[in-house]
């Protein structure tokens, strides 16, 4: 009779939190493989394990003991109810980005418009916001090709018909008329280096973090670019680091001195989107 999956659940997490690593995580990943919920789980919580899954258990405690992260492990992570692909070219979609998403919906009807989203990553703004409202036109960009084939790979698995383009911030986009301008663009400050988890510092892309002028530079450039693209009564939606709400909202009211400009706290309770409209 073999372990249980409790038994060989519970030793490895014992030995992650021994390393000073997220016990949960072997748990997470072993939900994700098998498609459990977590009913499922206490099902099955004291059949004994199939070999097989305990070896793919212990290589995945090898690949957390450093630092990997759960979702490069597995090669997909949940966003707005869509799974998505991941891997190092791409960050990992977080929690308070779906309420970027979220926001934007909730404030935008089914009418058609012209969204953009800059530094679409995994494309999971744009494919979100495209299957949410099928008669937006969504252009996502990216500046990294290796970037964009990913956010393609989504966008087919998803069936999402999404335009893609690469471009540093808006460079390359031609006569386009914007309605709804939206980005969580890098926005961590080099100051911010060491605070970063492990995992982010060691294999997430730092082009995708990191930004110039505490964090600032990537807002700075795509405000001022947006001016020959955003509709007189285009929308701006933008994911902040906590600490930079009244220096973006600074940033938009030189350019849009007539627009709204509101801060919206994430459900921390911290700044995390600013919005002008």
């Amino acid at each position: 009779m073999g372990n249980s999956y409790f038994e060989v659940l519970q030793r490895a997490s014992s030995f992650l939190e021994a390393k000073g690593k997220e016990g949960y995580s072997i748990q997470y990943l072993l939900l994700e493989r098998k498609g459990w919920d977590k009913t499922q789980w206490l099902l099955h919580l004291h059949e004994p394990m199939p070999v097989i899954e305990e070896q793919q258990v212990a290589q995945d405690v090898e690949r957390l003991v450093q630092d990997y992260p759960p979702q490069y492990i597995l090669g997909f992570s949940e966003f707005y109810g869509h799974r998505f692909q991941v891997n190092e070219h791409t960050l990992i979609p977080r929690p308070e980005t779906e309420e970027l998403v979220q926001q934007c919906l909730v404030e935008n009807d089914t009418a058609p418009r012209t969204v953009v989203d800059v530094g679409t990553g995994t494309g999971a703004i744009a494919i979100s916001l495209k299957l949410a409202r099928p008669q937006w036109r969504v252009i996502a960009i990216d500046i990294s090709a290796d970037t964009l084939k990913v956010a393609q790979h989504n966008a087919q698995a998803l069936a999402a018909d999404i335009e893609l383009l690469q471009s540093d911030g808006l460079q390359a986009l031609r006569a386009v008329a914007i309605d709804v301008l939206i980005s969580n663009p890098p926005y961590i400050s080099s100051k911010e280096w060491e605070l970063m988890d492990p995992s982010v510092r060691l294999y997430e892309p730092k082009k995708a973090l990191f930004a110039e002028n505490q964090g600032l530079s990537m807002y700075q450039q795509l405000v001022t670019e947006s001016q020959s693209f955003l509709k007189p009564a285009g929308k701006i939606y933008f994911e902040i680091g906590y600490q930079q709400g009244a220096a973006v909202k600074e940033i938009l009211a030189q350019s849009y001195p007539d627009k709204q400009l509101r801060i919206q706290q994430d459900l921390s309770g911290r700044d995390r989107i600013v919005i002008a409209d």
